[in-house]
């Protein structure tokens, strides 16, 4: 499989994927594909939570399949990218794939202080964020495997995974630069 100048950017729910995809593009000049934003606004669309809107998407595969399958469209025409997607390793297995991982309590009070997150996850303490992200984590596992057999929490899928409990997104992004380059002058 010949490799493409796409990093594919998955992990824990609030990992750092958005500020870490943000970084990467501004050193590497590279354009972005964002699923997770997509999905927020088709939630947000419909008057659903994040979660509630996973739990309709359940019921209603077709919707996941195309947000998935745009990335791998999108991937034909373009590189240089960076894919901001849950599954875009799988959507783009000629990526470099990478894998953020985050302690749930600091992930929940990330999330929980996200002034972004607001108009789609609205928690009255971060002990209620931490409970919602971990059913979302289920939910997602078990619609990912039920539509594509595959688990994104596998870390044997990735090229990379970086622990980002204590390090700052601009840290992890040149982590993900030094091995990007190591991966595309592999043979």
């Amino acid at each position: 499989m010949e490799k493409k100048h796409i990093i594919s950017l998955a992990g824990d729910l609030a990992s750092g994927k958005g500020e870490t995809s943000k970084i990467l593009t501004e050193k590497l000049g590279y354009g972005i594909y964002r699923n997770g934003q997509y999905f927020r606004e088709l939630a947000k669309s419909m008057n659903m939570s994040v979660t509630e809107f996973n739990i309709y998407v359940e019921n209603h595969p077709e919707i996941d399949r195309k947000i998935e399958n745009s990335a791998a469209e999108y991937a034909k025409s373009h590189d240089n990218f960076i894919i901001d997607a849950r599954l875009g390793w799988y959507a783009v297995p000629e990526s470099f794939k990478v894998y953020l991982k985050v302690d749930i309590d600091i992930a929940a009070k990330r999330a929980f202080l996200d002034a972004e997150r607001k108009d789609t996850e609205n928690f009255n303490t971060i002990e209620e964020q931490k409970e919602d992200m971990i059913k979302r984590f289920k939910l997602e596992n078990e619609r990912y495997y039920k539509l594509y057999n595959v688990r994104k929490e596998n870390l044997e899928n990735y090229d990379l995974v970086v622990d980002t409990s204590n390090i700052s997104p601009a840290d992890v992004a040149e982590k993900i630069i030094t091995e990007y380059k190591k991966w595309l002058n592999e043979k």
